[in-house]
Parts: C-alpha cells; structure tokens; sequence
C-alpha cells in the first residue's frame, strides 16, 4: 500500500516539464506526462538517443501544450534574409532569441540539436543572453523545418525583425525580481510576527506564540520552494556530477534554516528562524540583482553604444566619404576594398566579389557572388574594390561575436585560474568548518550555539565576491577604452595586456600620420594614365595607395581586371587591356634606386612612368609616448620601408632598441617569434594591413585606424589614430585594473577569515550573517566600478 501511494505521489508531475498531471494523462516508457506535446517532445529525444537530457536535471522541460503557431511565412525569402546572419550555397546561420533557456540541460540539448536532425551542422548557445547560434545545410532542412524542430522539443524561439537581444536581456532579469518581490513581502510579514519574540511577550502574545509560528513557517515555504529554488538546482545538478560548486552550502544553510524552524514550530521549542530564512534569501537575490543589473548594463553598453573605430567608404554625390560605423544607415552606397571587412548585410551593385568568410564559417576559400546578390556582414573581399547598397544595419554585438569566435592565440587567464582554484576546495573546507564548529559546541552541552555556528558559516562564507572581482574590473575597464576610441577585443586581452614588457611598432601608418603626409611624383603622367592608376589604386586599402588617390585628383570608373595585391610588395591589375604595375623598385624588376622617403613606382603598359615619393609627418606627441614607455618597456620598430629617416628615429627610441627596416611580412613575423623566443611578452602595434601575421603573433596586436576600413580579426584591439597619444595611459591603465582586482581579491579574502572567525565561535547570529553575505558581493561591485574609474579618471580617460 506505501508503495502504490508512493507511486501516486511521483506520478502526479509530468516527467518532461513538472506540471501537475490532470486527470488526463499520457503513460509511456513507465514515464507520466501531462499532455501529448511532453510525450512526442520524449520520443523525439529518445529516437534520437538524447535521453542524456533528463539525467542533468529533473523535469528539466518546458511543457508543449496547444502549439498551434503557423511559420509557412520564414518559406518567404524576403523575410527569411531579414533574420538569418549568414548564407551561402550550402550553409546557414541565424541566431535565435530563446527564452525557455534556463538550465544545463536546455545548453545540452541546444548544443546537440545536430543528434536530432544532421542536417544541423552546429549549434551554439549563450546562456547569459538566453540566445542559440545555429549553423544548417539549408538544402536538407529549411528555416521553416528547423524552427518547428525547436518548437517540438519545447524551445520556442521569438522570432522578430526588431533586434530583440536587448529586450531579451531586460526580460531575462524580470523572473530574478519577481523572486525579490515574494521574498520581500514574505521577510517583512515574517518579521511583523517575530516582534513580540524581539521586545518579549506578554500574557496575550503567549497565547498566540504557536499560531503566529504557524504564519511563520507558511511565508518561509513559498521563500523555500520558490525563491531559493535556483540554488537547490544548481546544488542538486553538482551533486549529481559529483563535484560541489558555490551554491551547495547556500542551498544546506538554507534547508537547515527552515529544517530547524520546522522543528520548534512544530515542537512547540521556540519561534524557530524564518524570519532569517526569509531575510537570508530576500538579501541574496538582492546581491543576485545587482550582480545581473551591472553585468546587463556593461554587456549593453558595449554592445550597443561602442563600435569599432573603424571607418566604411560611404560613396556620396561629392565622392568618397570616410564613415565611423555607427552612422551608416540602411540604403547607404559603400565601397569595399581589396582585404576589406563587410560591415553589414549588403547587395553587391558593381565589380566582381570573391569573398573570403572564413571569419564567419571557417571556411578560406573565396566564394564569388553575382550582382544582386546579397553579401552577409563578416566576409572580406579579395580582389577589386566592390560597390554594395547596405540592406540590413550594422549590428556591433554580431560583428563583435565574430571576432571572439576566432581561435588565433590562448590567453593566459591567471585570474580565471586562480579563481577556479579557490572555488575547488572553498566549498570542501568551508563544509569541513562548519561541521568542525557544530561538534564543538554541541559536545559542550550547548546546542543552540552549534547551530548557530553552523548555519552562520555556511551563509557568511562567499567566494562569489572573489570570483566577481575579475569580470567587473575588466568588463569596467573595457567600456572605458570603448569610450577612449580603443577597442579591445575582450577581458582576458586586458589581462595579457597588463603582462606586456616589449612594444614593436611598425612605422607607415603606425607611428606616422597618413592625415598630415607630403605626396610628390617624379616622372609623366597624362589624364589618360592618371585615370588608369586612379582605377587601380582605388582597389587598395594601403594607405600609400590611398595617398595616391587623393593626389590624382581625378575620378574614374574604368573596368578593373586581374587585380592582385600582394602584401608588403604591390599591386597588378588591367585596364582596358593594359598592365598596371603599382609597387616598389623589387616588385617591378627595376633595380634598387635611391629615393628619398617612401617611394612607390608606377609602370603603364611596360612604361615605367616614374615614381612617388612621400614623406609621412610623425603622429602628434610621438617623442612624449616614446618617453613615457621608455623607463617601463623594451621598443623597437620594424619597417617595410627603407632606412632613409633612421638617423631621425634614432633621436626618438632609445639607444639600445632595434630599428629594422625592409622588413616583408614574413620578416615581421619572425622578429616578434624571435622576442618571444627570448622570454618576451611582445606587443605588436601595427596598420593591420602588412602587419597581420605579426599581430596575430604577438601576445597582444594592436591595429591602428585612421578612416580605413583594416580591421583584422587576428588583432587583439583597434585604435584609433586619434587616440594613439594615449597609448602609454591604456598600458598604465591595464596594470591598475590588475591592482583593483587584486586589491578586491585582498577584501573579499579578509571578508571571509573575519566573518568565519566569529561565525564558527557562534558570535554572529544567521541574521546578521544573511545581512553580511549580500552586501559583501554589493561592496565588491562598487568597490571596482569606484576605483576602476577612479584610476580611468587619474590617467585622463
């Protein structure tokens, strides 16, 4: 008989989603659900061998009744290219905002959609944001398909034409508050009733003392099941996995809190302690909120209000025109360049497209698109400059995903690492404190003070605020460079930049000015041939071929042909069937000839017509960067040009730096591997162009910007040019964000001896431990956006 109501008792939640089973039900595989939707959603997992799914956690789905929606509309190509991010012959990508995301199995099951249908090449999920990157061969599966896949395993994504990450992220934050909110009331009227116990009782009020322990104890179950139902999944998911992670003495101390109020109440032994249950977890959440509110507002900030300091070719009816990002709008002309990214969705209008997306798929081979046809945001054009009208605006967040998703170097992320250390063993010892401390005092005889001590050491203890101290320092730190025009790629390139103690500049570009440069041109040039140079050169993102462009002074719009660059070297390409050879005296075969400054030559049809010179001005405050940096780090400089301005840079860099020159890109390269190869944290700081393999190299790649669209994906940072002044309070700047998280590590440490050294002696009550915990974590917060802005404001920024 125990046995069949045991039965009763654990057939009444559907085994899918933990609804309540109606009269109703459906019965398969021994298993209950609620309605037919729970039922197919697992025969679908267990046709497709996922039953991993409910072993994570239990009743881990979202319950599938009435899905009747209709989205024969994503069939329309013309909504359909409105969402997706990206599309080729084969493959498509789209992101989906999802709110049903709540727990490790929705990751698992989200990640190994490809299980279901392998048709889905992958899939990535990023939990903050509740959305799922989802990568598919659209010849096997359509949109349409894929989007009823995800509503039949209860995953319903909203699909929208508005960007919906920002409401998605302020949304995500209203469940969190709700918990606040019954919390709260339950705290307040559970500390109403416990006044008489505070002020002592009367003849009335002992009259009542049970009855009003009773009240007590029904605010403390909504508090129990309800608000702290967060940390009892997170700690039953752990002990699961046989590990304990942060929120399993949390998730003790709460249950024992309500355990032993359960037993006084009922007991008649006392009042019990769900006021401090109540408060504990009322002032946890509240910690949890502004952990969530500070992360949303940095997360938003960078997404939405910073963009890249780089700059889009936007053609006008006055000609070329240099546009930050952010002011491109849809329906906007833009020229594209040879090595060029694509900022946004656009239809290619005019020249032949073959387009590199290996920063989108992985894939290097470039694929050719037609005219007309749409060319999605993250492809890099190769070969002639390129047209496109912007049909989709440019979204920051997707180009910024983009980068981190490139795999070019590992960062060495000590803090992360010290963290997880700490967070290893903090849940062990701190249970291993708190059993110590209850049989001590309760082989004294003194049992209210064991449990007081042991329910005070496992709510005053936290690492959260020590493993807080690193992600809000950094993130801090990085919308303070956004705001400077410094872009850093993410957290962990801040610590590797803090850890930098070699700098190697590059010379064009870098440490001279491309806006305040002198063109001269030795040799003849007719209309004819300066509009034949003008076409080719307008192909080139380098700013010396940018420089000539702007000294023709002539517009064309001559068919381009055969164009090649080759880094470092020079350009080819034909015009109206003749060969245009744009480059230095080794690219044209010409010998070496002595110029002076940057010279590049120029021959037409197998004429060599002559040669550029051009003097580049060094950037503004040049000589008080190179003093600042000189006491702290090694410089060097290493040019593609010749050597004819040494004796100039030797006046700026100090004696013992090396200052090398006719150096290719390969060249470059090596001098970077063979610093590190000497124990070097180097930094290369160089135009993004000629300098990309050394960028990537580096420990730490700066690409500098000035009105040029050079973004490259292996730099760790963009700057821009304005900002190049600023450049040793951005070196200082890392180093103090280092200290703050230090400095916050050194407080969070002395938090936990100091409140541990009194819990374990029972002289601090539960109460006043559950006060503590969250306003720990609130003081760690403030304490780094304080001093994280306070040393920004100190160097200027």
């Amino acid at each position: 008989m125990a046995e069949f109501k045991e039965r009763i008792q654990l057939e009444e939640l559907c085994f899918h989603c933990g609804d309540k089973i109606q009269e109703t039900g459906y019965h398969l595989d021994d298993h209950d659900f609620c309605c037919l939707g729970c039922q197919t959603v697992y025969q679908v997992l267990k046709a497709g061998g996922m039953q991993q799914y409910y072993r994570y956690n239990q009743h881990p789905g979202k319950s599938n009744k009435s899905r009747q929606e209709d989205f024969s509309y994503l069939d329309e190509p013309q909504i359909a290219n409105k969402l997706i991010d990206f599309k080729d012959s084969k493959i498509t990508i789209i992101t989906f905002y999802i709110p049903a995301i709540h727990c490790s199995s929705c990751i698992w099951l989200l990640e190994n959609l490809y299980k279901l249908n392998p048709n889905i090449l992958q899939s990535r999920v990023d939990f903050m944001k509740k959305q799922a990157s989802i990568t598919f061969n659209h010849e096997l599966i359509s949109l349409k398909d894929l989007v009823y896949l995800l509503v039949n395993i209860g995953y319903d994504p909203k699909i929208t034409l508005q960007d919906v990450i920002k409401e998605g992220n302020q949304k995500n934050l209203n469940p969190l508050v709700a918990k606040i909110a019954v919390a709260g009331f339950c705290f307040g009227n559970s500390m109403l009733f416990s006044f008489p116990d505070y002020f002592g009782m009367g003849d009335f009020e002992h009259e009542y003392a049970s009855f009003f322990g009773y009240i007590n104890l029904a605010f403390g179950l909504p508090v129990l099941l309800y608000c702290a139902s967060d940390y009892f999944k997170s700690a039953y998911f752990s002990l699961t996995q046989k590990r304990l992670n942060l929120d399993v003495p949390l998730a003790l101390g709460i249950l024992v809190l309500f355990l032993r109020s359960a037993f006084e109440v009922i007991t008649h032994a006392g009042a019990g302690f769900t006021d401090t249950l109540c408060s504990l977890v009322f002032f946890i959440l509240i910690g949890k909120w502004v952990q969530q509110r500070t992360y949303y507002h940095i997360s938003f900030e960078r997404d939405y209000r910073s963009y890249f300091p780089v700059a889009v070719t936007v053609l006008t009816e006055a000609g070329d025109k240099p546009v930050q990002l952010s002011e491109v709008r849809i329906g906007d002309r833009i020229l594209v360049r040879n090595n060029e990214i694509i900022p946004a969705d656009a239809i290619l209008l005019k020249g032949e497209a073959a387009i590199d997306f290996s920063f989108v798929t992985g894939e290097s081979s470039p694929i050719n698109k037609i005219l007309g046809e749409i060319i999605y945001a993250g492809g890099r054009q190769t070969g002639e400059a390129i047209e496109l009208e912007v049909v989709k605006p440019i979204s920051q967040s997707y180009l910024t995903k983009l980068w981190n998703n490139e795999n070019y170097k590992d960062y060495d992320r000590h803090f992360q690492t010290f963290v997880n250390f700490i967070s290893k063993y903090f849940t062990v010892v701190l249970l291993a404190i708190a059993c110590f401390a209850a049989i001590f005092w309760a082989s004294d005889g003194n049992a209210n003070r064991a449990w007081g001590a042991f329910t005070a050491v496992l709510i005053i203890a936290c690492p959260c605020a020590l493993a807080l101290s690193s992600p809000f320092t950094l993130s801090a730190a990085l919308s303070i460079f956004d705001r400077n025009k410094f872009y850093v790629k993410n957290t962990a390139a801040i610590e590797q930049m803090a850890t930098i103690d070699t700098l190697v500049f590059d010379k064009t570009g870098t440490i001279s000015s491309p806006r305040s440069s002198s063109i001269y041109f030795e040799g003849t040039l007719g209309v004819a041939d300066r509009k034949l140079l003008h076409a080719v050169c307008r192909n080139s993102g380098h700013p010396l071929s940018r420089e000539i462009v702007k000294w023709l002074e002539v517009s064309s719009d001559m068919l381009v042909q055969d164009f090649k660059e080759l880094p470092g070297k020079g350009i080819t390409a034909v015009v109206n069937s003749r060969v245009i050879q744009v480059g230095s005296a080794a690219f044209l075969g010409i010998g070496d000839i002595k110029t002076d400054g940057s010279a590049v030559f120029i021959r037409i049809g197998g004429e060599l017509k002559g040669y550029f010179t051009m003097e580049q001005s060094w950037r503004n405050g040049l000589s008080a960067l190179v003093e600042n940096f000189k006491p702290h780090y090694d410089l060097h400089l290493i040019s593609g040009d010749n050597d004819r301005r040494l004796d100039a840079l030797r006046l700026i860099f100090p004696s013992k730096s090396k200052l090398l020159f006719n150096q290719s890109p390969l060249e470059k390269l090596e001098v970077v591997q063979h610093f590190q190869q000497e124990g070097k944290h180097v930094c290369m700081i160089g135009d993004g162009l000629n300098d990309a393999g050394a960028l990537r190299r580096a420990d730490m790649g700066i690409a500098v910007s000035d009105d040029i669209n050079n973004f490259s994906p292996g730099c760790d940072a963009i700057l821009d040019g304005e900002s190049f002044s600023k450049l040793p309070d951005f070196f200082a700047f890392s180093k103090d964000a280092v200290k703050v998280i230090h400095m916050s590590f050194v407080i969070s440490l002395l938090y936990n001896v100091i409140g541990l050294s009194f819990a374990v002696r029972g002289m601090m009550s539960p109460l006043f431990a559950a006060i503590l915990m969250p306003i720990s974590t609130v003081t760690i917060i403030s304490f780094t956006s304080l001093m994280t802005r306070w040393y920004a404001k100190r160097h200027k920024l």
